[in-house]
Parts: C-alpha cells; sequence; structure tokens
C-alpha cells in the first residue's frame, strides 16, 4: 500500500468538501454540522478505497511476476471500484429522493426506504443514538436487527456525525463504501488463484449485478457482509492454509491471517449465519483443494472454535425472537429454520391468488419443490415487465430481474466448466464452490419463500462467490467457445417467452392463456429437445 501519496489529496479533499455540501444541503438540520459529518465520510471513503484499489492492482509482495496484474488489469480495477461506489451511491441517492414523490403511499417509499427493515433499522438506529448507549442495540429492546451489529455500527454514526439530525444518507453512504470497498480484495484474491481474466471477469460481475447496486445503496447488512467476506476470501487464499496460494514470509502469513480473522469476526458482528456459511466453504476448499484431502490439525481447531462460537451467537440471536426451544444451539436453528419456511411457504400462499390456486391443484408433497424452483427464478423478468406499478418500481424491477437472469445461465453453467479448470485439486475446489453456491441457492428460495424480495436478498448474501463462478465461467466459454452457454440461454429464453405470454394474459388478455401445468409441459419438453439435441451433436461431433 506504498502508492498513496500527497498528490491523491488534490481531488479527494475538494471533491469530499463538494459532495459533502450537496448532501448536507438536502438533509434536514444545521448545514455546516452536516457537511463536516459528510465531507468526513467522503474523505475516509475516497481514500480507503484510493488505497486498497493502488495496493490491489500493484501487484503482489512476492515478487513472482506470473501473478502480478497487468498495468491494464490496474487501470480496469480503478474504474471497477469508482462505479461500484457511484453505481451504488447515486442509486441510494436517487431512491431516497424519488420514492416519496413516485412511490406507493406507504410509510418505507414515504420516507424514501426501498426496504423495510432498512427503514425500520434506521429509525431504531437513530433512536438509539440519542439514548444512554448505543451498546443497547444488542439487547432485546430493539428488534429490527436481529443480530444488534449494524444497528450498533449505525447508531454510533449518527451520535458522533449527525448529532442535531437525522440523516439517512449518511448510512447510505457507508453501505456503498463497504460494498465498494469489497472489490479490491476480490480481484487480488482471485487475480492470485486464477489469473488477471477471472479477476476481471469476476470484478466486473461484482460492481454492476443489480441486486448487489440496490442493497449498495441501501442502510442493509449485505454491503458489509461482503466486503468481509472479501477481505476473508484475501486473507485466506494468502495464509497458507489451503495449498493453493503462492508462498509468503512469517510476517506476511501473519498479516494476511489478520484480514482473515477481521473478516470472520466481522461476518460474527454482522451475521453470524454467513459466517458460519463463509467456514463452511474454507473448509472444503482446505480438503478439496489439498493433496492429500486433509486439513492440519490446527486450523481444524480454529475452524471448529470459531464455527462453536458462531453457532452460539445465532442461536441466542434467534432464540430471544421467540420461544424456539431445542435445547441446544443446533435444536433452536433447526427449528428456526423448519418455523421460518414453513411461515414463508404459507405467506407466499396467502399473498398470491394464482399460487394458491396451483397448490390447491398439485399433491401437498409438490410444494417445497414448486416453492424452492419459483425462488430460484425470482426475481421473474416477465412479472417485472408487465406488472402495472410506477415508473420507479417499474425501473427497479426489471434492472433487479435483467440482472439474475443474466447471471443465471453462467452459474448453471458452473458444472460443466469445473472438469475443465487446471489440475485436478483446482478442479475439485471449482466444484465445490459451484455446489456451494447452489446449495445456498436453494436454501435462500426456501427461506425466502418464493417471496420476490427475500429470495433475491438472501441469494445476494454470499453473491461474491457467485461472482468468483461467474467470471471463471466467463473465461472458460470466452476461450473454449462451448455451445452449452447459447443452449442454457435458449432455454433461458424459451422459458421467458412462454411464461411471460401466460403472465401477460394476466393483465391484458391476448393470443389465448395455456392452462399453468399444459404450459410448464411445453417448456419442459422444448428443453428436453435442446439438451438432447445438444448432447447428440456433440457426440455426432466426437464420432466425427
Amino acid at each position: 500500500m506504498k502508492n498513496f501519496n500527497q498528490r491523491d489529496f488534490i481531488w479527494i479533499l475538494p471533491l469530499s468538501l463538494a459532495l459533502g455540501a450537496v448532501l448536507s444541503a438536502l438533509q434536514a438540520g444545521n448545514w455546516l454540522i452536516g457537511w463536516l459529518g459528510f465531507s468526513f465520510l467522503f474523505l475516509l471513503t475516497f481514500s480507503l478505497l484510493t488505497l486498497s484499489t493502488k495496493w490491489a492492482g500493484g501487484g503482489l509482495d512476492t515478487g513472482e511476476k506470473s501473478t502480478r496484474p497487468t498495468r491494464p488489469a490496474s487501470k480496469t480495477l480503478a474504474w471497477m471500484v469508482a462505479l461500484a461506489f457511484a453505481l451504488r451511491f447515486a442509486g441510494g441517492v436517487a431512491t431516497y429522493l424519488v420514492l416519496p414523490v413516485n412511490g406507493f403511499d406507504d410509510a418505507d417509499d414515504k420516507a424514501g426506504f426501498v426496504y423495510t427493515d432498512a427503514h425500520r433499522r434506521d429509525e431504531q438506529a437513530w433512536e438509539l443514538a440519542s439514548s444512554d448507549s448505543i451498546i443497547g442495540g444488542f439487547n432485546q429492546s430493539y428488534a429490527y436487527d436481529q443480530y444488534g451489529g449494524l444497528l450498533t455500527m449505525s447508531a454510533f454514526i449518527y451520535r458522533y456525525l449527525s448529532p442535531d439530525a437525522h440523516r439517512p444518507l449518511m448510512l447510505v453512504l457507508v453501505s456503498a463504501f463497504m460494498a465498494a470497498l469489497g472489490l479490491p480484495f476480490l480481484f487480488k484474491a482471485v487475480g492470485q488463484q486464477w489469473g488477471d481474466k477471472v479477476a476481471v471477469a469476476s470484478g466486473w460481475v461484482y460492481a454492476l449485478y443489480s441486486e448487489s447496486i440496490l442493497l449498495g445503496g441501501s442502510a442493509m447488512r449485505e454491503p458489509y457482509l461482503l466486503a468481509f467476506s472479501a477481505f476473508a476470501l484475501w486473507g485466506f487464499v494468502n495464509s497458507g492454509v489451503q495449498g493453493l496460494a503462492p508462498a509468503n514470509s512469517d510476517s506476511k502469513l501473519s498479516y494476511s491471517r489478520v484480514w482473515l480473522a477481521l473478516g470472520i469476526v466481522g461476518m460474527l458482528f454482522v451475521s453470524p449465519v454467513v459466517a458460519l456459511m463463509t467456514l463452511v466453504i474454507f473448509a472444503g476448499w482446505m480438503y478439496f483443494g489439498s493433496e492429500r484431502g486433509r486439513i492440519s490439525w490446527w486450523m481444524a481447531a480454529i475452524l471448529v472454535a470459531v464455527f462453536v462460537a458462531g453457532l452460539f451467537i445465532l442461536s441466542s440471536a434467534l432464540d430471544r425472537q421467540g420461544n424456539l426451544g431445542g435445547g441446544t444451539p443446533i435444536g433452536v436453528i433447526n427449528n428456526f429454520v423448519r418455523e421460518a419456511v414453513k411461515w414463508d411457504v404459507y405467506q407466499l400462499e396467502r399473498g398470491s391468488g394464482w399460487v394458491q390456486k396451483l397448490f390447491d391443484e398439485m399433491p401437498e408433497w409438490l410444494r417445497l419443490p414448486f416453492v424452492m424452483v419459483y425462488g430460484v427464478l425470482q426475481p421473474v423478468l416477465p412479472a417485472a415487465l408487465v406488472e402495472p406499478t410506477t415508473l420507479i418500481w417499474k425501473i427497479i424491477a426489471i434492472l433487479r430481474a435483467l440482472g439474475w437472469y443474466a447471471l443465471l445461465p453462467v452459474l448453471i453453467l458452473s458444472f460443466a466448466a469445473a472438469p475443465t479448470q487446471g489440475v485436478e485439486k483446482t478442479r475439485r475446489v471449482f466444484l465445490w464452490l459451484s455446489f456451494a453456491v447452489w446449495g445456498w441457492i436453494l436454501f435462500a428460495a426456501l427461506r425466502g419463500g418464493g417471496d420476490q424480495w427475500d429470495n433475491p436478498r438472501y441469494r445476494t448474501i454470499l453473491f461474491l462467490w457467485q461472482a468468483i463462478l461467474a467470471g471463471q465461467v466467463w473465461v472458460w466459454w470466452r476461450e473454449t467457445k462451448n455451445a452449452w452457454l447459447p443452449r442454457v440461454v435458449t432455454m433461458e429464453v424459451v422459458f421467458l417467452l412462454f411464461f411471460g405470454q401466460w403472465y401477460a394474459n394476466r393483465y391484458f388478455s391476448f393470443g389465448g392463456q395455456l392452462p399453468f401445468a399444459q404450459m410448464v409441459a411445453v417448456i419442459l419438453g422444448l428443453w428436453a429437445l435442446i439438451l438432447g439435441g445438444g448432447w447428440w451433436l456433440d457426440q455426432k461431433r466426437h464420432i466425427g
């Protein structure tokens, strides 16, 4: 991180002061206090983003030129980080200003919030900031932050940077900063493991994915979790524990392990369940990435200790939300997940007439698989295109759906790309990451109960790993021109055309409407033709 110098302040300082003045004018309270608070946050944001970008784009300290990012890749990283922050912050400010004018007539929209959770947590953070102790965010009286960490951080910002007035855009600024801060760490870690091409591809996915942009412009926990996940990832690949990183000196190993610990502790602070999932991913990576499928005893001990601590923190947080019983932390978590899935499925059925009708017509054992598949397809693009709503919500819905439907084919192809990933242990790690990502996507679909908001938000918690897989698959396809990506995209287009026509008929009644079961049968039949035809063509070329 030696490349940061005083010349950077030539643009950082005036830009911070100017943006601070504009943001202070948009918010209530004393302008001077708001200007100082916003300017300080902008100064910190631009300084740390510049510092981390130069560090990540400046190559490794090991002297191994083969792992250094090239100059074009370094310049690309700077653009990616700038866009990642700008899109999230500008989007957050835009929704905050436009929703009260063009949104729905409810409390969240009138206050400029996309997410109800963010609105409620923001109100409680302001209330907590005015209380005797901000540590109160961890007690049960402040129920809108399940774990208390994000609420406490938000209250800290309000108390010391905005003591005179409630300025929600300060939290939007910090969220956008945290989301963008994860990008240099992702870029550096992926570049060391899989090269510049994959690092650039994964970085662009991370920077431009629409659901991540929307969450990064909101006072939600996902931006923090993505940043902490990136810290942990970089620390992990440089800590010498998983057999794939280049050798480092003892001092650099210790430095890497500090970042690994910082990432895990940060996740425990904001959401223990994500810390536990990340530990599972790292444990699988170490096992499949090692020469003999083994994990060192000391690393196994650390993983177990942190995992057990996370279980107790998670179960305690869940149990205070209601009497879940279970006796043990695992019992509490199991009861919570079971009851949550039941409740979410019930909410989906109650909230949608056509889903209720489908549930009545299908066997009970098919309901959970239906909810899972429906959840994977959320946010549904045809619904975003045709469902009547206000302009701002139409734009949000279309961008969210387009982002997911662009990402979905490459995630599906991760299993096909895995066998081509270099040596055996690299292939095993790639396949493990594919299973971990898809396991989480399916769990999020069940946990979200097919909801168009909870599903994608839960899914985005592990978006860092999705971006890595997407970058690897994209580079694989660019190099091999494998025919299966166009085939999977064709299958997606078939689904969108048929389901789009079916969905549009709910509102506009044109061209006739197939019964839902028949439409599904037609889609599955066409998918079978595409899959069978593709397999036949591949066999024909292979034989020829």
